[in-house]
């Protein structure tokens, strides 16, 4: 089997749904969580959140996005662009706020779709309702991410998350009801998580139909409670091999028509304790591809379980 059909890329899905190479803008806001608003947030968000080379968040939302499109125009012949509100929780805020800052979005020349990465606790109706007046005023298709990292509610609590499986379901099903996709980022190897538990992620995500899975293999930001435990032993992190086991046994199980946008986190190794097993993620990746050719492991290889699966044993 090829290696394009291993699984299926975001990078395809992009080109094939706009015609060309499309390149995503990073915006950061001046947000934060409610994570954070009533504690530390989760155990290992870092205070930067995940915007270790994102823009000031004081610098206009318009001005952020001009300013990353003429460096990628420049480098890379681009035409078409994602704005992408990255950093913490981008519906976290009034919302008349929130339409302003997406409406900037929006305005700016070129800005194909705007991709929203949020918690699955922070979506309302009448911000879904927000985006498709705006959605539909300038025809621009609209991203969600949220943030599920595991279907272990066990594991949730444990690293302080905020909310439960429940939330995830109530978000998506929301969501669901609007011409928008749903991307869903998934940890699959957090301190108490196990292959099982990687499966049923998996499975879930697949029964409930999300178009866009992003993997992170979980690295350790400093100055974090996970980096404490870390570094006191409290927890461990799974060994390299086992992180393969859990990324092929997840792709096997889940739906061939979901897109998958990556495998590995990347960030800077000078803010982490620990980021991929001290290997870049593109290496990485390429061991990854290679077992899975070798042991014939393909997206979707195992999803035989909706649909009345048990009624084939009749």
């Amino acid at each position: 089997m090829a290696e394009k059909f291993l699984y299926k890329k975001y990078s395809e899905y992009l080109k094939t749904k706009y015609g060309e190479k499309i390149y995503k803008l990073p915006i950061n806001l001046p947000v934060s969580c409610p994570n954070r608003r009533n504690g530390h947030g989760c155990t290992f968000c870092s205070e930067v959140g995940t915007g270790f080379e994102a823009s000031d968040s004081s610098i206009s939302v318009s001005e952020q996005l001009m300013t990353t499109k003429q460096l990628i125009e420049k480098k890379y012949k681009a035409k078409k662009f994602i704005a992408y509100f990255q950093n913490y929780t981008n519906t976290f805020m009034d919302l008349e706020i929130f339409r302003g800052y997406i409406l900037e979005a929006a305005k700016t020349p070129d800005i194909v779709e705007i991709s929203i990465s949020t918690r699955p606790d922070c979506i309302r109706d009448s911000y879904l309702d927000v985006l498709l007046e705006i959605s539909t005023e300038y025809q621009i298709h609209i991203n969600i991410e949220l943030g599920l990292q595991t279907a272990n509610y066990h594991t949730l609590d444990f690293i302080e998350r905020g909310h439960g499986l429940a939330e995830f379901m109530d978000a998506v099903l929301r969501i669901k009801k609007y011409p928008f996709t749903i991307c869903t980022h998934v940890i699959l190897n957090l301190p108490g998580d196990s292959l099982r538990d990687a499966v049923e992620t998996s499975k879930i995500i697949s029964a409930l139909n999300i178009d866009i899975v992003k993997l992170h293999s979980l690295y350790i930001a400093k100055n974090t409670i996970l980096s404490e435990q870390y570094r006191n032993g409290t927890i461990s992190i799974c060994t390299k091999e086992e992180y393969f086991e859990r990324v092929i046994a997840f792709l096997e199980h889940l739906s061939p028509d979901i897109v998958v946008e990556r495998l590995f986190s990347r960030v800077p190794e000078d803010d982490a304790d620990f980021s991929n097993w001290n290997t870049s993620w593109w290496k990485l990746q390429d061991e990854l591809l290679e077992i899975m050719l070798e042991t014939h492991a393909y997206q979707g290889k195992k999803f035989d379980y909706l649909n009345g699966s048990a009624l084939n044993k009749l």
